[in-house]
């Protein structure tokens, strides 16, 4: 487990998030109404164009999970995608939340953004095996 673990995070990250990004370009993704009603306030682009850009950004994140090299930017990516990610939550309770239970029922849509705290947690353990294995190789040499 303590030599595949790390990397089957890293691999499931990068293939929930190269997938579920490509959803949102393509015109593909169930969560394409809540990202649009998220994003309506943001200036410079229209909430479709924010909603390409957001899966763009989910696949980069994706792709910098898959070697080592670039977890440092991956994890800074995914830092950035998560503030946004959250953001329902907060703009939108009436779509994450159950009539009258703000705050300790969520809706399914609530429901998957707040498995998101999971996500978090992998990438820190994925994040947390840059210093110890770049210690690991200045030691051995």
């Amino acid at each position: 487990m303590r030599r595949w673990g790390t990397v089957a995070l890293r691999v499931s990250l990068a293939i929930i998030f190269v997938w579920f990004g490509l959803l949102k370009p393509l015109g593909l993704s169930p969560a394409a109404t809540m990202v649009k009603a998220t994003v309506h306030w943001m200036p410079f682009f229209p909430p479709e164009t924010w909603l390409a850009i957001i899966g763009w950004w989910e696949v980069a994140i994706g792709v910098t999970f898959l070697f080592h090299k670039t977890i440092r930017v991956a994890i800074a990516l995914l830092a950035l995608q998560m503030v946004g990610t959250f953001l329902p939550l907060v703009i939108l309770p009436e779509i994450t939340f159950q009539p009258g239970r703000y705050l300790y029922a969520p809706t399914m849509a609530g429901q998957y953004i707040i498995k998101n705290l999971l996500i978090i947690s992998a990438a820190l353990v994925v994040g947390g095996t840059v210093r110890s294995t770049r210690r690991n190789n200045i030691a051995a040499s």
